[in-house]
């Protein structure tokens, strides 16, 4: 048995990135010709997630948008190989990257739900409350000017005298 490749099954996870070139329904089209990829080469995804368009950090081939998606899946190391190349040399995937990853268990996803749960009550929480404190506040009325800046319009024969003074100077040129 070899040290560096270990045989059997292992769970993996592939994130990667479609070009913006192609439109939502095409991304969507690419992620599942790359999951047909995975389970030609005796992969079996187990969770797959569409993220739809994001903002990329840096531009990755003139691409300043891209179209994620994420995989979990189980297959043998040694035919991960193929699905990295396959993957490389697809002109539509700007980048990938596959990890391996520890499976979750029934406890480990009762346990993210119970946060998720949490996480959730606690947003709505804040979202009660901050519409309460705004409900409480009165509203600001928009400033109106004082009768002293309505009163003190410029008539236009005043206008018309500054301007001429000013056409009329000598230091314009």
């Amino acid at each position: 048995m070899s040290k560096t490749k270990a045989s059997g099954t292992k769970h993996y996870e592939i994130l990667f990135i479609v070009s913006n070139k192609f439109t939502d329904d095409e991304a969507k089209k690419i992620t599942e010709k790359v999951s047909q990829v995975i389970t030609e080469n005796g992969g079996e995804i187990t969770h797959s997630e569409y993220w739809g368009k994001k903002k990329l950090a840096y531009e990755i081939k003139h691409n300043a948008y891209g179209y994620y998606a994420l995989f979990e899946f189980d297959l043998e190391g040694s035919l991960l190989a193929k699905i990295d190349q396959n993957l490389r040399l697809s002109t539509e995937v700007l980048r990938h990257q596959i990890i391996a990853k520890k499976p979750k268990t029934a406890e480990d996803l009762k346990k993210e739900e119970i946060i998720r749960a949490k996480i959730d009550s606690k947003k709505a929480a804040q979202e009660k409350e901050k519409s309460a404190k705004e409900k409480e506040l009165p509203k600001e009325k928009p400033a109106v000017k004082s009768t002293k800046e309505k009163s003190e319009r410029v008539d236009l024969k005043d206008l018309d005298e500054k301007l001429e003074g000013i056409l009329n100077a000598n230091d314009l040129i």
